[in-house]
């Protein structure tokens, strides 16, 4: 027990400081940007920012607990054999690319009626920053981690690889996330840039079901999902209640009636719209 509460001590402390160091940059970033406006847009999205703070100190202290008994994941050193004789900046970035396809596809089935209810916590965010991508429900994180690992590790690639593939995703998912209005014109047939992610999390009908892929575009391109039709100034988030506060979103996923689609449910702005 003393081991495990060490652990998360370990990874609470690390989290800690990793956001605040982030916090500096994507702020000074932001002010670069967008100037006096960056401030305003920091005071709009401070209530969000809250919620989303809540949710990733109570997936710190949950999560890790269930990580640290994940022992299946080893019954996969057999097959690592595969990538020996590649060189291993080579098979990180083929674990990169292909932790972004199931990814995208990972993503889409959260957009379905089977997980939507527990991926619904990440789109309540009305106010879109960097902070949102720890804006999710336990149940999505562990799917996230299950799907993308097993996907991984079944194709044989080593533990330094399936690890480089989670940070570098998981980095770049602040990035896309950050309310920065940026595209990479030629370079958006390649890769994902926040604006095209902001598009994902408009709450316009036209934008559902779009936008999927975290680092590379091609996917989206690819399989048909690709929407960027300007600049995304338009409000964000969904149009009807899925918990109101913390306690609330968490049980969201627990009731029978989330897993049908929502007609007459009332709007709401508040930190859990």
């Amino acid at each position: 027990m003393i081991e495990i509460i060490y652990e998360i001590w370990n990874v609470v402390s690390t989290a800690i400081l990793n956001l605040g160091m982030l916090s500096v940059l994507f702020f000074l970033l932001a002010f670069l940007v967008k100037g006096k406006e960056a401030v305003t847009a920091f005071r709009n999205s401070f209530s969000n920012s809250m919620f989303n703070l809540s949710i990733m100190c109570f997936n710190l202290i949950l999560l890790p607990m269930v990580a640290f008994n994940v022992d299946w994941i080893y019954s996969f050193d057999y097959l690592s054999a595969i990538w020996v004789s590649v060189p291993e900046i080579l098979v990180i970035l083929v674990a990169i690319f292909c932790g972004d396809f199931i990814g995208y596809w990972r993503h889409r089935l959260e957009h379905t009626r089977l997980l939507w209810p527990s991926h619904a916590m990440h789109h309540s965010d009305t106010h879109m920053t960097w902070l949102t991508l720890q804006r999710f429900h336990p149940f999505n994180r562990l799917s996230t981690m299950v799907i993308d690992s097993i996907f991984l590790l079944s194709l044989g690639f080593p533990p330094y690889a399936l690890i480089a593939s989670n940070l570098v995703r998981h980095y770049y998912g602040y990035f896309i996330h950050a309310d920065l209005p940026w595209d990479y014109g030629r370079w958006n047939k390649i890769f994902v840039s926040p604006v095209m992610h902001r598009w994902h999390h408009a709450a316009e009908s036209a934008a559902h079901n779009t936008n999927f892929a975290t680092v590379f575009s091609i996917f989206d391109r690819v399989f048909g999902t690709y929407r960027v039709p300007s600049l995304c100034n338009v409000p964000l988030g969904i149009s009807y209640n899925v918990g109101g506060n913390l306690i609330g979103q968490l049980l969201y996923p627990l009731k029978f009636r989330s897993y049908f689609p929502q007609r007459k449910n009332r709007p709401t702005n508040s930190v859990g719209s």
